[in-house]
């Protein structure tokens, strides 16, 4: 199984998706690691990524679930996916594959990135992620969760909500 953990930058991916791949036993993939070198100075910048800049960066992801899959591998990935397109090419139609979208206020996720240092990712760019954001449809079976709470009960409750339940082992 692998979990892919969406949302805008400040919303709790590698917090969570760390705490979570621990609950699981499993391997935690940081999805920013996948960018390119001019991806970060891009942001760096303050330069909002294109369509352009992020496909070979969600191909990269997605090459490393379909590796993960046919191995047998369970994962937890953090990665943005702000887009229903940029979705498809991380989920598709592929089987044991989980959208987690970590959701929370402008104003919440703002403070907490004006409370933080990110290598390369500004505040500045926040108002683009909001803007660039497709919040998952129903269609995308996603598991939606309210960023306010702490991150321990926000992964008691994916774990519950995730296939086979609390406590389960995959």
């Amino acid at each position: 199984m692998i979990v892919i953990l969406m949302g805008v930058s400040g919303c709790g991916k590698s917090v969570i998706g760390n705490l979570l791949s621990q609950r699981l036993g499993c391997q935690f993939a940081e999805g920013d690691s996948y960018h390119p070198p001019a991806n970060r100075e891009k942001m760096r910048g303050g330069t909002p990524l294109t369509d352009e800049d992020r496909w070979p960066w969600l191909r990269a992801i997605a090459s490393d679930i379909d590796r993960w899959l046919a191995a047998g591998s369970d994962a937890v990935v953090a990665c943005s996916a702000l887009k229903k397109a940029y979705r498809d090419i991380l989920v598709g139609s592929r089987a044991g594959v989980h959208l987690v979208h970590l959701k929370g206020s402008y104003e919440l996720i703002y403070g907490r990135l004006t409370a933080r240092k990110h290598e390369y990712m500004p505040v500045t760019l926040l108002k683009s992620q909001f803007a660039t954001l497709e919040e998952p449809t129903a269609e995308e079976r996603p598991i939606v969760v309210d960023i306010a709470e702490p991150a321990d009960v926000l992964v008691e409750e994916i774990m519950t909500r995730l296939p086979g339940g609390k406590g389960r082992t995959l």
